[in-house]
């Protein structure tokens, strides 16, 4: 089994690497980010199975960085100093799964990190649609977040990917426009953003036998893209 991939946000560089250490010294795989803007790229890069993120930010705060993140991303549990009834509620309308309060027990935030990725991966919610799709012979885990090729060879997806990919295979032959897809990803579309067809272009990397010739994802010019493949709901 993959190792658990936890990225801290936290600005205050002596709790992030003990944080870091922490969670490292149970096998977890740690990523780290001061920001928003480190806290995206490293969604668009790699699969990350929880958020410990610090409510105090420069720029966007951690209410503001958690409501922005799509419904089906990685949980999110919030580290602060404010511990008043009013903060922890606006802590959960945000979106958090759980909420922490500066300082805290090692051994208690290992629980709670726990317990927040058993319920992630075990109860199947409107957000985690527990659906499987296949197309071609691939096999598209929306509960698991998995990608599977014809040869039961796994593929690895970015959370970023993931979201995207999501979206062509509940909609297939259809054509879809940045901003919608910019809309799954829980991103205010701006007008010229590229971002989607970065995001594309590693996906075909991923997927297509020649990503220069698309079967899959085909960009309609103009348009948008369109994933051209059927797809057919597993379970």
């Amino acid at each position: 089994m993959a190792q658990t991939h936890v990225l801290i946000v936290e600005d205050d560089k002596l709790i992030r690497r003990g944080l870091a250490r922490l969670l490292s010294e149970n096998d977890m795989r740690v990523s780290e980010a001061v920001n928003g803007s480190e806290m995206r790229r490293v969604l668009d890069t790699a699969r990350v199975d929880l958020i410990l993120l610090d409510v105090m930010l420069p720029g966007d705060n951690g209410y503001v960085l958690c409501q922005s993140l799509p419904e089906a991303g990685p949980p999110v549990i919030l580290l602060t100093a404010r511990d008043a009834a009013a903060d922890k509620l606006a802590g959960f309308s945000a979106g958090a799964d759980d909420y922490v309060v500066k300082p805290f027990d090692p051994a208690e935030l290992l629980a709670r990190i726990k317990a927040v990725l058993r319920r992630a991966r075990a109860l199947p919610s409107q957000a985690r649609p527990a659906e499987i799709y296949g197309f071609e012979g691939w096999r598209f885990d929306c509960l698991r977040r998995e990608l599977w090729t014809p040869n039961r060879v796994r593929v690895e997806l970015s959370t970023a990917e993931f979201d995207i990919l999501q979206v062509f295979v509940e909609h297939p032959q259809t054509v879809l426009q940045r901003e919608h897809l910019l809309q799954a990803r829980g991103r205010v579309a701006a007008p010229f953003n590229r971002g989607v067809d970065v995001l594309i272009s590693r996906i075909r990397r991923k997927i297509e036998s020649d990503p220069l010739a698309p079967r899959f994802i085909k960009t309609v010019r103009g348009d948008g893209y369109m994933f051209a493949a059927p797809t057919e709901v597993l379970v």
